[in-house]
């Protein structure tokens, strides 16, 4: 290895700690929906979780001088975000977990990847579908057929809760390409969205709670760890990680931070069998394995790369750009000469653009 390919240890330790803490969060995030659900409605539990990160990011908010959006466009977009991103999966995962284990629902989370890609490219038109991205799709939902377990037959409630895990899954494959065409273009930072987006999932959940499972009950009838868990999962699950994810993406970049991905359902299954006591089929991860191959082959982690060249150049400039950096365009001299003649006393300009733009 040269110079130019070690990894650079400092530039490591920088983001590392906050990517692995992260996946900790999130992959703990399963064990106290579990708590919560044990005595709270899966629609109370969403409610005091989203309200409380939406708290916690108002504080950020005022402590970064930040504001939140004014455009009533954006809003109109976050509505739906909101009711796709927040609102509708955190609830089926805690209507998920009334049925299965905590572990097995962090595995479920780990297919949002195989929404998110098709629905891009056949709905939004965010993205285009690649042979690699195509057999990356193939390989995860095999694996989502692998964790499901089909071969033992379909029904009853084990089978319902990982169903309903996978919705909550579909619904983040359907908010994320619409937030990325809709939202993700505005000029607000993104915590500003974010801390929009949980005000108005707040009051979504604030207005159909109460109509479907009734007045949530109060705090101080709840036992300690289930007010625990609610702090916990909102104050940090949803409001804190938040923070360090934006972190992350600011020190690794936006493709090494998206690769929490495959941390989560890890921590997942550690945290469930070694607090709760869980165990899974030998066929639950297995299946995973084969789901998160199958992402990382529709991301380009895995596989051949292919690369581009310039025409007529040889293997060996293979790793040349396939388009100039820059391009020089001759523009003639006016034709009325100024007090000292023609511009540059008549001498060709070139004018250099970056991009070839």
């Amino acid at each position: 290895m040269t110079s130019h390919t070690t990894p650079d240890r400092s530039e490591l330790r920088s983001w590392l700690p906050g990517f692995l803490a992260l996946a900790a969060i999130w992959g703990s995030s399963f064990l106290f929906i579990k708590v919560g659900v044990e005595e709270l409605h899966p629609l109370h539990l969403t409610l005091y979780r989203v309200a409380t990160g939406a708290a916690t990011l108002l504080v950020v908010l005022v402590l970064l001088r930040d504001r939140l959006p004014r455009e009533p466009r954006v809003w109109a977009h976050l509505v739906v975000v909101a009711a796709f991103g927040v609102a509708i999966p955190f609830t089926l995962f805690g209507y998920g977990e009334q049925r299965v284990e905590s572990m097995l629902a962090g595995i479920w989370n780990a297919t949002t990847p195989l929404f998110v890609l098709p629905l891009a490219v056949l709905v939004f038109r965010t993205e285009r579908l690649s042979a690699r991205a195509a057999v990356g799709l193939g390989l995860g939902f095999l694996g989502v057929l692998v964790v499901l377990g089909v071969w033992e037959g379909v029904g009853g409630a084990h089978f319902t809760g990982q169903l309903m895990c996978f919705g909550a899954a579909a619904c983040y494959g359907v908010a994320i390409p619409y937030q990325k065409k809709f939202v993700a273009g505005s000029a607000y930072s993104g915590l500003s969205l974010s801390t929009a987006q949980l005000l108005v999932a707040t009051a979504q959940l604030a207005v159909v709670g109460p109509l479907v499972a009734g007045a949530p009950p109060a705090p101080t009838g709840l036992s300690l760890p289930v007010v625990a868990s609610v702090l916990v999962l909102g104050a940090l699950g949803t409001g804190l990680a938040f923070v360090i994810n934006l972190r992350n993406i600011r020190v690794a970049g936006a493709s090494t931070a998206s690769t929490v991905t495959y941390l989560v359902p890890i921590f997942a299954v550690l945290i469930g069998a070694l607090v709760l006591g869980e165990r899974l089929n030998w066929h639950q991860p297995v299946g995973a394995l084969v789901v998160l191959l199958g992402v990382a082959v529709a991301q380009g982690l895995v596989g051949p790369r292919r690369r581009r060249r310039l025409p007529g150049v040889p293997d060996g400039g293979g790793s040349l750009p396939a388009r100039l950096p820059f391009r020089r365009r001759w523009r003639p001299p006016p034709a009325d000469p100024g007090p000292s003649g023609y511009r540059n006393h008549g001498a060709r300009e070139w004018i250099t653009r970056a991009g070839g733009r």
